[in-house]
């Protein structure tokens, strides 16, 4: 305890020294004047820089660039650019009008051609939004832009809700580091490592920010703490670990996500090498037996208490509680002696007493490997192999770097975290495409009729029968992607986003939040407002 308070006093006078300039002193309740500038430290620095058509805003608002259409509070989509939309009938056009008020920060107005540069630049670029059922983007005139995919696409407006639109004259090599767009805030100043500076765009065509001017400053979790203990921001995301710190003048927000952590399981039995000649497969967890045995003996309401502090909730499924998240999909859980039955009724038998059950010539056990950076996934892989020992399971629990994950996470069960406000998260995750692609579905899962399933929810022309689609391939009655069904992934918790926000400060009302890269607490942040 000592050590730590020594650290904390140092990263506070540290921060006084570095960030002085950029800090304000709290509103003096109504006798005051409502000061219109925040110092906020809400997330990590964007290394690639603020370029949407390399990524940028996935996972929360660009803010310094408008996309076509947004979710509002409550999950619903609302035009953002965009003033309307037509599908064709056979869902293989989207022709968009645009507002025609809109203009980026350097004066030059935003047109269709600007939307179809866009667009033409992103599916070029590989980057994490997937423009590859793209066939072509046309700019009929200033204020129409119109997409033409190979095959329908249900989720391709999830694309215009996702990417931010970027200038065709202005979109030089170092646009990522000063980005020029038409959203709410227009950028001022990137001091690397240290903080951004940002500032209303007087131009905007939507509601006015109330705070003119912000300051993001990059902290780790503990020097964003030590930032708030100091009074040096007025808004600070803090793990579950310093939850229950009071801290003078600021409160604690709790905000629910679909920023999720679980355990994927090899789905196939071994002997299979990626091109790199990594190893595929693991014949314990290939058995439908074993995964099951494991989802139902979690006790997924503890792992809240326990390891988030409360400040969490059970996840059953890579998109709960979003409008695709199908309830049914839900299994009973903390339930050993379920587990147990389940384990026995096919075969798992203890034969030499070790404790650890056996099936001919296989030992319930594998290796369970987490990032060794990553003291939240650590707890939950050592606190739930703990608890698989009860019912004769050994998760030996390994943390590795993520050169080394990359190596076994075939062969290895794996704690990852997914969370998207995207449909097309579930398709990454679970289709029997991206098997062994990336971290999407390393335990290369395949089912052929939820293959089926979510294909037909993203040929769907209607929201209406993809959502049915979506949850059927959750759980269609017999057969799914969920642990009721063929169980490729035990998932554990939702982890709650924490903010102490400074008093008097409201910061609206906050969606569902995805995984945590980028900053979506900002994704509203023209309702922010101090309150009298």
């Amino acid at each position: 305890m000592k050590g730590q308070t020594i650290r904390l006093a140092i990263l506070i006078v540290l921060l006084l020294s570095v960030f002085l300039a950029g800090c304000t002193q709290t509103p003096k309740g109504n006798a005051g004047k409502a000061k219109d500038e925040l110092v906020v430290a809400v997330g990590s620095e964007p290394e690639a820089g603020f370029d949407p058509t390399t990524g940028w805003g996935r996972y929360g608002s660009p803010l310094f660039q408008s996309t076509l259409f947004k979710y509002d509070a409550n999950m619903s989509i609302v035009n953002d650019l965009a003033t309307g939309y037509e599908l064709s009938g056979d869902g293989t056009v989207w022709t968009v009008i645009i507002r025609k008020d809109a203009k980026f920060t350097d004066g030059q107005p935003l047109t269709a051609g600007d939307i179809q540069y866009t667009y033409e630049t992103a599916a070029k670029s590989s980057s994490a939004i997937d423009l590859s059922n793209l066939k072509s983007v046309e700019a009929p005139n200033d204020s129409t832009v119109q997409f033409t995919l190979k095959e329908p696409q249900s989720t391709f407006i999830q694309m215009m809700l996702a990417t931010g639109i970027v200038p065709k004259h202005a979109h030089g090599k170092d646009y990522s580091q000063k980005p020029i767009g038409s959203g709410p805030y227009k950028f001022i100043q990137w001091d690397k490592g240290q903080q951004l500076i940002v500032e209303a765009n007087p131009d905007y065509y939507g509601a006015k920010p109330y705070f003119k001017k912000l300051t993001f400053l990059f902290l780790s979790e503990d020097a964003a703490f030590a930032a708030a203990k100091a009074g040096k921001v007025d808004v600070s995301y803090i793990p579950a670990a310093f939850s229950k710190q009071q801290v003078p003048g600021m409160r604690l927000e709790t905000v629910h996500t679909v920023d999720n952590r679980g355990i994927v399981f090899p789905y196939v039995k071994a002997g299979g090498q990626t091109k790199e000649g990594y190893p595929i497969g693991n014949d314990v967890t290939a058995d439908i037996a074993i995964r099951k045995a494991i989802n139902t003996a979690i006790d997924r309401k503890a792992l809240v208490q326990g390891v988030l502090e409360g400040h969490g909730t059970p996840a059953f499924t890579v998109n709960d509680g979003l409008p695709w998240y199908n309830a049914d999909s839900v299994v009973p859980d903390g339930d050993l002696e379920a587990a147990k039955k389940l384990l026995s009724d096919a075969g798992w038998k203890d034969t030499n007493g070790d404790g650890i059950l056996d099936k001919g010539s296989l030992k319930a056990e594998f290796p369970l490997l987490y990032p060794s950076d990553d003291v939240t996934r650590q707890s939950l892989a050592i606190t739930v192999a703990d608890k698989m020992k009860s019912i004769g399971i050994n998760m030996k629990v390994d943390g590795k770097s993520w050169d080394e994950i990359k190596k076994l996470m075939h062969s290895s069960a794996l704690l990852l975290g997914w969370g998207s406000n995207d449909p097309m998260e579930m398709f990454n995750v679970y289709s029997s495409k991206f098997g062994g692609v990336e971290y999407y579905n390393p335990g290369f899962y395949s089912n052929p009729k939820v293959d089926d399933y979510m294909n037909k929810a993203l040929r769907a022309t209607n929201t209406k029968d993809a959502m049915e689609f979506w949850k059927k391939a959750q759980w269609d009655g017999a057969t799914g992607l969920s642990a009721k069904g063929d169980a490729p992934w035990a998932w554990l918790v939702n982890i709650d986003h924490l903010y102490l926000v400074k008093e008097n400060l409201d910061i609206g009302k906050q969606r569902i939040h995805p995984h945590g890269h980028g900053w979506p607490v900002t994704d509203n942040i023209e309702e922010w407002k101090w309150l009298n």
